[in-house]
């Protein structure tokens, strides 16, 4: 079992944030998004969402997505 983690935007993301996400996280933020976001694990991948209505993750084949949250 993983835990997640929160973080204000502005801020060094935790060490537990994937490599891989990083660039997309820092692309969001550069929107002008603000918050925090909220690190979360499922099926063993990482899934950052920002409380101002963003997500960032990774599907299964690798590529990383940054989008506004479907509802």
């Amino acid at each position: 079992m993983q835990l997640g983690t929160r973080w204000a935007t502005g801020s060094e993301p935790p060490a537990s944030v994937p490599a891989a996400l990083r660039p997309a996280i820092a692309e969001a933020e550069s929107r002008g998004l603000s918050g925090h976001w909220t690190l979360t694990w499922l099926e063993g991948r990482a899934i950052a969402e920002l409380d101002a209505g963003w997500e960032v993750f990774q599907t299964g084949s690798g590529d990383v997505v940054a989008r506004p949250f479907e509802d």
